[in-house]
C-alpha cells in the first residue's frame, strides 16, 4: 500500500516530468528475483517441517508410530526366542524410555536428519541404550577416511565417544543412503523441503489475506489535476486505511473518499488462482517424499488408490516394512557384539493387522499347492516343521 502512495506523490524522482492535463501513467511493479529457500539441515527440517507444517508433521508421526507398533523377536540358530536379554533391553532401553518412545525418536531422527545414533552405556554390567540427537553428534574421521569416534556436544560441553568399547562398538549409526556423502544420510525431509516451504508460504499468504479483510488488495487512485498530496495528507490517508479498513474485523466497512480520490479493487488473477492450487500440489509432494499415500493424510484430489485399505497396505509394504527391516538389521549385529553371542533381531509382521489379509491369501495359495508336502508348505509359510511322535523336540 505504501508503494502506491509513493508513486502517487512522485517520490523517488529528481524532477516532475511534464504531463498532459488528462494523461494517465502506467507503472509496473513486477521485478524478477530468484526464490528464497531456507537452509538444508536438521534444524531447518525440524522447525519448518515437523514443527511448522501439518502435512510433514503428520507424515513423520504416522511413520514413527507405525514402526513402534511392530514387536521384535530374537532369532538364534533359526529358532525364535521368547525370552532373551536383548529383548528385555529393547523393551526397556533405559530407565526413562520405553520401546515405543525409543523407536519413535530413532525413526523421527532418521526421517529428519538421515542419520540416527544409538549409544550403549554400561554401568556395573548394566547396559542401557540411548538415542542421541543427530545435530549434536559429529563423526571424527581418521586419516584413512574411516570413522575413529564421535564428538557429542551440548551447550558448549563436548564429550568424545570412543568407537570401540570393552564389548563392541559403542555407537550404532543408522543412516539413509546419501549419494554425495560418505558418513551422512539423506533424509526424506531434505527432498521435501521445497514443497514444505511452498506449502508454508501458501498458508502465510492465506493468513495475510484473512488479515486484510479476506479480499484482494486494491489501489487508491488520485487525480493528478489536483496536484500532489502534502506530507500531512499522505500520512493521514495511510493511517486511516491501515487502522480503519485493514483486518478481518473491518471486513465490509464502507469507505468514504474525499475529492480526487478513487478506489480501484484488484481481483484475483489467473496466477493467484494457480497459487492457491499450488498449496494442494505441494502437500502431495510432501506426502510422496515421506512415502505416505496422500489419502492417509486426508489430502484432496488424489485417486491413486481405490480405497483407504489399499492405501494403508501400500503404506506398510512400501514404507514401514523396508524401514523397520533396515532398523532391525542394524540392531541385531550391534547387540550381538555386546551380548557376545550371534543372533538376529527380526520384526514380527504377522501381528500387523494392515497386511493380515494379504498374509492369509498367501497362506491359502500355498495350502492349495498339491505338489508340495505338508512339511514344505509349513516351511514356505514360515512355520517350524511339525514334530512327529518319536522325533527329538530339539
Amino acid at each position: 500500500m505504501a508503494l502506491w502512495f509513493d508513486r502517487l506523490r512522485g517520490r523517488g524522482h529528481s524532477a516532475a516530468p511534464e504531463q498532459k492535463a488528462q494523461g494517465t501513467g502506467f507503472i509496473t511493479l513486477m521485478r524478477q528475483q530468484s526464490a528464497k529457500w531456507s537452509g538444508r539441515n536438521f534444524a531447518a527440517h525440524a522447525k519448518l517441517g515437523m514443527m511448522a507444517n501439518p502435512i510433514a508433521h503428520r507424515a513423520v508421526r504416522l511413520i514413527a508410530e507405525s514402526v513402534s507398533r511392530v514387536p521384535l523377536e530374537v532369532v538364534q540358530r533359526g529358532k525364535k526366542l521368547a525370552d532373551h536379554p536383548a529383548l528385555a533391553l529393547l523393551k526397556r532401553p533405559n530407565d526413562e524410555t520405553s520401546w515405543p518412545d525409543f523407536v519413535e525418536e530413532l525413526t523421527t531422527y532418521l526421517l529428519l536428519a538421515g542419520s540416527a545414533y544409538v549409544e550403549m552405556v554400561r554401568v556395573d554390567d548394566h547396559a542401557q541404550i540411548f538415542v542421541l540427537r543427530p545435530d549434536r553428534v559429529t563423526p571424527l574421521i581418521g586419516k584413512d577416511g574411516w570413522v575413529d569416534g564421535y564428538l557429542y556436544e551440548v551447550d558448549g560441553h563436548k564429550r568424545k565417544i570412543k568407537l570401540e568399547g570393552s564389548q563392541g562398538r559403542t555407537v550404532l549409526h543408522v543412516k539413509q543412503l546419501h549419494p554425495l556423502s560418505d558418513h551422512g544420510g539423506l533424509p526424506p525431509a531434505a527432498a521435501a523441503m521445497q514443497a514444505i516451504e511452498t506449502h508454508n508460504t501458501a498458508c502465510d499468504w492465506h493468513k495475510a489475506l484473512l488479515d486484510n479483510a479476506a479480499r484482494p488488495s486494491g489501489a487508491l487512485v488520485y487525480n493528478a489535476q489536483n496536484g500532489n498530496l502534502s506530507d500531512e495528507q499522505f500520512a493521514r490517508l495511510k493511517s486511516e486505511l491501515a487502522d480503519g479498513f485493514q483486518g478481518a474485523a473491518n471486513a465490509g466497512r464502507p469507505m468514504v473518499l474525499e475529492g480526487g480520490l478513487d478506489w480501484k479493487s484488484i481481483g484475483y488473477s489467473p496466477r493467484d488462482m494457480d497459487f492457491l492450487a499450488a498449496k494442494d500440489s505441494a502437500a502431495r509432494d510432501i506426502a510422496t517424499a515421506f512415502g505416505v499415500p496422500a489419502m492417509m493424510l486426508c489430502l484432496p484430489g488424489d485417486n491413486t488408490h481405490a480405497n483407504y485399505r489399499e492405501a494403508n497396505r501400500a503404506f506398510w509394504r512400501q514404507t514401514i516394512i523396508p524401514l523397520l527391516t533396515r532398523l532391525s538389521a542394524a540392531l541385531g549385529p550391534w547387540l550381538s557384539e555386546h551380548f557376545q553371542e550371534p543372533f538376529e533381531i527380526m520384526p514380527d509382521f504377522d501381528s500387523v493387522e494392515a497386511i493380515a489379509n494379504e498374509r492369509m491369501a498367501r497362506w491359502t495359495q500355498i495350502d492349495g499347492l498339491n505338489a508340495l508336502t505338508d512339511r514344505e508348505k509349513r516351511e514356505l509359510m514360515g512355520f517350524r516343521p511339525q514334530k512327529h511322535e518319536g522325533e527329538d523336540n530339539e
